[in-house]
């Protein structure tokens, strides 16, 4: 892979959606030779592999409705905008390779975790798969939709926050490899959601106004546990509900039904407001307490990933321990393979399994997969 110039070829995964859509056209109208791609991941053999023809566009199958990510009518919708932008287009069949994520979210689920499929989604095959797919191709970047910058100031690649910060999208890309930035382009990064959307009606595509996935694309009714159950049918099981005392409340129909910090659902009523605070995969069991029980100072992360050399001393830092969550002043320590995460507020619900990101300012310094919470649970009153 080269260094950028206004021929450099560029494999932009294509996913349907405005998002990745605009990130084709703009890349498309600076001058880079765009290849757009569809990751297939189902099973529906009625997605072909063949290289799509640019003059091809038919209008009267644009399709408004939207019925999740990855679908046969995304993939439709993909291929649409690459024929009206006259760009090659391909089909990549990564089922396979995503199998091996939904058996990560499945696992995860079954030690008592709390999975993040997405970002292992980036990292094993936007990143990893398709990246090695471009290279195959001879391209010289791999683009994405993602709401997340990388800027080439200052002689070295970095990973920024996306400029709409409502969307930012930087959190599920802490596991691409540092060295991978450099060959990496997120065009959409530098606008909000509505600069996209327009952008897209002005281009005339037809995905301008296409809702966008809200939830796991292999969990459409986000019923996570009847997905586990129909996998790994013998993992789910009823078990006793404990208070923090470790006495036995109730019964619960499997703990793979329950998140720390769940408030509803527990079926079980002590006259006060309960979470779940723990959950044992061993014993099959999950515990409940006060809100005050679910917060924490400090957690240990393990798969840790640095996109610039891991801090020497105890750093302060920015950190996010959730997707949706706001990034919140800490210190973070870095040994061989984990990190330590200290809060300068307690933290609500830290869940094992979960990705804690560090930032510097507006930069993604690094990240790792939530291990342990340590620390004295606070008496924060909510």
């Amino acid at each position: 892979m080269s260094g950028v110039c206004s021929k450099s070829k560029v494999l932009v995964a294509m996913s349907g959606g405005v998002d990745s859509s605009v990130a084709a056209a703009l890349l498309q109208e600076q001058g880079y030779e765009v290849v757009g791609c569809f990751m297939r991941l189902g099973s529906d053999d009625s997605v072909e592999g063949e290289a799509c023809d640019p003059n091809a566009y038919d209008p009267d199958r644009v399709r408004p409705g939207h019925q999740g990510c990855c679908s046969l009518d995304d993939a439709s919708d993909a291929r649409l905008v690459a024929s009206m932008l006259g760009v090659p287009f391909y089909v990549l069949n990564f089922k396979r390779d995503f199998d091996r994520v939904i058996d990560y979210f499945v696992d995860e689920y079954n030690r008592g975790r709390t999975p993040n499929p997405c970002i292992r989604c980036n990292h094993w095959l936007k990143f990893g798969r398709l990246a090695d797919y471009a290279r195959s191709i001879d391209a010289d970047f791999v683009a994405t939709g993602h709401y997340a910058r990388v800027d080439r100031d200052g002689g070295r690649a970095r990973l920024m926050c996306g400029r709409d910060r409502e969307k930012d999208q930087s959190y599920v890309l802490f596991t691409t490899p540092a060295a991978l930035l450099e060959h990496i382009m997120l065009p959409i990064g530098r606008h909000t959601k509505r600069e996209v959307r327009r952008i897209a009606e002005e281009k005339g595509l037809p995905v301008f106004d296409k809702p966008d996935s809200q939830e796991i694309c292999f969990v459409p009714d986000t019923d996570y546990a009847r997905l586990v159950r129909r996998r790994s049918p013998e993992t789910v099981r009823e078990g006793n509900i404990l208070d923090h005392e470790g006495t036995v409340i109730g019964r619960h129909p499997g703990h793979q039904h329950f998140t720390i910090g769940q408030r509803r659902g527990i079926s079980v009523s002590l006259g006060h407001p309960i979470y779940v605070t723990d959950k044992n995969a061993e014993t099959n069991t999950i515990t409940v307490a006060p809100a005050s029980e679910t917060f924490a100072d400090t957690l240990v992360a393990d798969e840790t990933n640095w996109l610039r050399p891991p801090p020497s001393r105890p750093m302060p830092c920015l950190a996010r321990i959730r997707y949706n969550a706001a990034a919140v002043p800490a210190t973070v320590v870095a040994e061989s393979d984990t990190m330590t995460v200290r809060f300068d507020e307690p933290q609500r619900a830290i869940s094992p399994g979960q990705a804690v990101v560090c930032y510097e300012d507006d930069e993604l310094i690094g990240g790792g997969w939530i291990r342990d919470v340590e620390g004295t649970k606070q008496d924060v009153a909510r």
